[in-house]
């Protein structure tokens, strides 16, 4: 089906050719050949057994209306350079700073956005060894260097992000599995860290750095068994969404260090993953080759897409095609039918708008509602595709299946007794992320954004988003650990399994090839052969399959970014090409 799809689109004998333009519904994007970025020398690089390239963007608000930055490492290298996007050609000769490393290679990095000015911006790097530094690339200093003699982790840095609303605090996820909080203003100590436990449940444990003066790491989250390949925070920065080796996608409630939600992959380990612009859904790609949608709200799989032929490197939003995100800002707080009622205003509202054909196209339809969120994602079958969430996907009018018993979107919608729904404190956009996770909380605990009955850290918590405060959870570890034994799973866990263990003594048996693939991945208490058939896993004919609006080969080695702007989306791969690709419409006539 999909070869016939290509060959109608003009694929046929070229479908191993590399696109340089491609079409949607929303028209014709085009890459942009003189807004490539690479190493000066424009040379390949050669890929074989470095770290992946990655992208960061920074806008640091510069008088002249160029103030887009760009990041990005390719091997040893690292460069930083004024990102002229869509507007004018690259200048590669120009970088505004540029390193080389000796002994390590960076493997991710992160702008804070809140400091970013045209004179100073704060980038974390990590390194293949363990080591994150903290960096000004603008001044061209290098501030201060994390985990320097490897004493908190030896193994790789997978991930790094500034915690959303904080000016001094960060989250480093390692190969070991392990994930650690820093506050920049702290220092390592010259010994290994000694640690108390702080908080453990299914999977996971949380433990704090016992020392007579505060210290990093802050916290220490050990997650799943393997490498920790990716997390994301939710738009509003209260929840967090990891993805393991082990295939599993793991969501917690950042702040009070609570489990709330899992998914297991169909098999493999899952490498990416993103949240929906309202923190509604949340997207994770992997070694099954396939994009799976899991649902913040019933904490389970929506759907799943199948268009790649190797592993899914990179899973993203586009927030400018999503019709959700259309209206900005989009305050909101109350029930999920409230959001219901707003989504059809803002459909209509925008009706006649350039950027709301897909949901033009369908308020034609006999549903009154039309909510499409558009993602992407890049693999190592070097392919893009894009994809469409539409309504008949997320608010099915019947079950999809025979076995499903758990509630759907459409009946979930009103909180629990007791239950408050949060209204966002943090990011004056996309406040709807927090109102989700409502029905999967016991109704006996308050929802606040803070940590439950305890008045002091919520304080602390609030002073410290602003920049101001000390460590997320210094005042929590300076209370002690009897706040959080306040807290428990046990009812939310026997509520949300119940049916899963049901459904294990009855379940089919899977293929031999596939059972031998999950076996030797895990080595956690869930048997992964069982979690196939459950909510964990449901089968693949128990969820809806997405095909891709499209997939296209665009490079020539495996791709490693999958970045969208307004004005156009980025991607790069493991040769070190970063590729602008302009949005219908956007390209600039005088390139």
């Amino acid at each position: 089906m999909l070869i016939s799809k290509m060959a109608a689109e003009g694929g046929g004998k070229e479908m191993n050719e590399i696109k340089t333009q491609f079409t949607t519904r929303e028209g014709v994007y085009k890459l942009l050949t003189h807004s490539e970025y690479s190493r000066p020398n424009r040379v390949p690089f050669n890929s074989q057994g470095s770290n992946p390239v990655k992208v960061s963007f920074v806008n640091v608000n510069d008088q002249s209306g160029n103030g887009d930055r760009i990041c990005f490492n390719v091997g040893r290298e690292l460069y930083f350079y004024i990102y002229k996007g869509v507007r004018k050609a690259a200048d590669l000769s120009k970088p505004i700073d540029k390193r080389i490393y000796k002994g390590t290679q960076p493997t991710c990095h992160d702008f804070n956005h809140l400091t970013a000015t045209a004179e100073s911006v704060s980038l974390l790097v990590g390194f293949s060894a363990g080591q994150v530094q903290l960096i000004d690339p603008i001044k061209k200093e290098t501030s201060k260097l994390f985990n320097e003699e490897r004493l908190i982790d030896k193994s790789r840095v997978t991930c790094v992000k500034w915690v959303p609303g904080s000016e001094s605090l960060f989250l480093v996820s390692h190969a070991s599995g392990s994930m650690y909080l820093y506050n920049v203003e702290h220092t390592c100590g010259t010994t290994a860290p000694h640690y108390q436990l702080l908080k453990q449940g299914e999977n996971y444990s949380v433990h704090t750095c016992k020392s007579k003066s505060t210290r990093n790491p802050l916290l220490k989250w050990s997650v799943g068994e393997g490498a920790l390949n990716e997390f994301a925070f939710s738009p509003d920065g209260k929840f967090l969404a990891c993805v393991s080796q082990d295939g599993f996608l793991r969501v917690f409630n950042f702040d009070a260090v609570e489990l709330h939600g899992t998914m297991k992959s169909y098999f493999g380990g899952l490498l990416c993953v993103c949240w929906s612009p309202d923190g509604k859904y949340i997207v994770a790609g992997g070694e099954d080759d396939l994009v799976t949608v899991w649902s913040f709200l019933d904490c389970r799989v929506i759907a799943r897409g199948h268009g790649h032929k190797s592993w899914v490197s990179v899973v993203a939003f586009d927030h400018y095609t999503t019709s959700v995100e259309e209206s900005d800002p989009m305050e909101f707080s109350g029930s999920d039918e409230d959001f219901q009622d707003q989504m059809i205003h803002l459909g209509r509202d925008r009706a006649n708008s350039t950027q709301s054909r897909l949901s033009k196209r369908n308020s034609t339809d006999s549903r009154p509602v039309s909510v499409t969120y558009r993602f992407g994602s890049v693999g190592q079958d070097t392919q893009l595709c894009l994809w469409d969430l539409t309504e008949d996907i997320l608010f099915p009018h019947l079950p999809l299946s025979r076995t499903r018993t758990h509630t759907n979107v459409m009946n979930a919608s009103s909180p629990p007794a007791g239950a408050t729904v949060i209204a966002n404190a943090t990011n004056g956009n996309n406040s709807a992320a927090s109102t989700p996770g409502i029905n999967s909380l016991s109704a006996t605990l308050p929802r606040s954004n803070s940590l439950p009955h305890s008045a002091g850290t919520a304080a602390a918590n609030s002073a410290n988003r602003t920049g101001t405060g000390g460590g997320i959870m210094d005042s929590a570890i300076a209370t002690g650990v009897s706040k959080f034994a306040t807290l428990s799973l046990h009812d939310r866990k026997e509520r949300h399994h119940e049916k899963d263990h049901k459904r294990n003594h009855s379940m089919g048996h899977i293929s031999s090839k596939s059972s031998d693939k999950l076996n030797l991945l895990t080595r956690t208490k869930t048997d992964p052969a069982k979690t196939l058939g459950t909510l964990l896993c449901p089968r693949m004919e128990d969820v809806p399959l997405l095909e891709p609006l499209i997939c296209k080969k665009i490079a020539h080695e495996r791709l490693t970014v999958l970045i969208f702007l307004e004005d156009c989306l980025v991607t790069a791969c493991q040769e070190g090409f970063i590729c602008t690709w302009a949005r219908p419409g956007k390209v600039v006539s005088s390139f």
